[in-house]
């Protein structure tokens, strides 16, 4: 049985030899040909006459697809609130249907939000489309039968030899001419590589890689059948199924008041904290065991009349006299709260204003949870310098 004739294949010494050779088999007339050296060659690439690969052009248009499919998707699923047209009419599946958000008076086509996720997907198909040309189409890969693996000439030139192959599928090819051309260019060991005989598939082959494929399918069916519809109900998987439970706002039929979210025991302390100790109606006490803990400092003092600002003066007023916004928009109402400067105030101790901070008082509502302990004394020595501020003595202005 005659053998096909894949190629012909000599080796060089030198670098200089194999770049001179390569310009020479490109003045001669040949294209389908290769080089083959233990490491880069620079210039091989120009002796070779090799054009630009294509492979930009893939990473260029995935990449543009990527771009395209992210802006257009994002456009379609956050926009148009009143569903002009939806999945239905593009014929996509209901669960594509769109979705829009309409938060904070923000544009429904919000370009700048949309550029993170377009650039994310932009990369991600260049990539990957770039990756997978690169294997599948330019190397083509896997093909691990090549005929010149396992020859000598493929063993010489990946260790100190360097290799020119002259394909048969070249169309000026022949045997004798390629051969002579090589030995005169100088190659060693001048070789004619065959391809390797290639048995068909038969019928009965075909069959049995059907039957084991189809076997491996079936396997992995029944397993997956099997472990998640029958394993999992089995004894000590299924006990969750029967655990007494409750859903969300359920009434429970365990305990007495009906809850399912229980609250805590009472007098139970969050790790951490320090719950205040005195009571809405206690400010007697807070006032006799209280003291400020903080030192009359400029910085004390800067944060106290921030939080005053941001938390007080909209119904005490920028100077505590009681004329805030709220007050004069609700004129008549009733709101209007002591001055800060009345001689009751002043002769607080700081426990007392730092419990109504804390507790609130009449139709003012505790500020616990939006100051800290530290804030609220740092807010008594604000109210403690406006009071000073109106009965200011000649030592305070030095």
């Amino acid at each position: 049985m005659s053998k096909k004739i894949d190629s012909v294949v000599a080796l060089f010494d030198t670098p200089d030899e194999i770049i001179h050779a390569a310009e020479k088999t490109v003045k001669a007339g040949y294209k389908s040909f290769d080089v083959h050296t233990p490491y880069p060659v620079h210039g091989m690439d120009h002796a070779m006459n090799l054009e630009g690969t294509k492979l930009p052009y893939v990473t260029l248009i995935f990449g543009l697809f990527g771009f395209s499919f992210a802006l257009f998707f994002q456009w379609y699923v956050l926009g148009d609130p009143h569903q002009s047209f939806g999945a239905k009419d593009l014929f996509l599946p209901y669960w594509l249907e769109r979705y829009p958000f309409v938060i904070g008076g923000k544009p429904l086509f919000s370009l700048p939000a949309f550029v993170p996720v377009m650039f994310e997907v932009t990369v991600l198909l260049a990539a990957l489309s770039t990756v997978a040309a690169m294997i599948a189409v330019f190397c083509g890969l896997p093909a691990n039968g090549h005929p010149l693996h396992d020859t000598n000439y493929m063993k010489a030139v990946s260790s100190n030899k360097f290799g020119l192959c002259i394909e048969a599928t070249d169309q000026q090819f022949d045997q004798e001419n390629v051969t002579k051309f090589l030995e005169d260019l100088g190659g060693n060991s001048v070789t004619t590589v065959y391809q390797p005989y290639k048995r068909p598939p038969s019928l009965l082959s075909s069959v049995i890689f059907l039957m084991v494929l189809g076997g491996v399918a079936l396997g992995v069916g029944t397993k997956a059948y099997v472990i998640y519809n029958i394993v999992l109900y089995w004894g000590p998987y299924k006990w969750l199924d029967y655990t007494d439970r409750v859903k969300p706002q359920q009434t429970n039929t365990v305990f007495a008041d009906g809850r399912s979210m229980q609250l805590p025991v009472e007098g139970t302390v969050a790790r951490g904290h320090m719950p205040y100790a005195y009571g809405k109606d206690d400010r007697s006490s807070a006032d006799k065991y209280m003291i400020n803990p903080l030192s009359q400092s400029e910085e004390i003092l800067v944060q106290g009349k921030k939080l005053y600002n941001i938390y007080c003066t909209a119904c005490h007023g920028t100077y505590g006299d009681g004329d805030g916004k709220v007050v004069v928009r609700d004129a008549g109402k009733n709101l209007k709260p002591p001055s800060l400067h009345s001689s009751k105030v002043k002769n607080w101790g700081d426990g007392s204003i730092y419990h109504v901070i804390t507790q609130g008082q009449n139709v003012m509502p505790a500020y616990a949870k939006q100051i800290t302990s530290d804030e609220r004394w740092a807010v008594v020595h604000y109210v403690r310098a406006l009071q000073r501020s109106k009965d200011a003595e000649v030592g305070d202005l030095q």
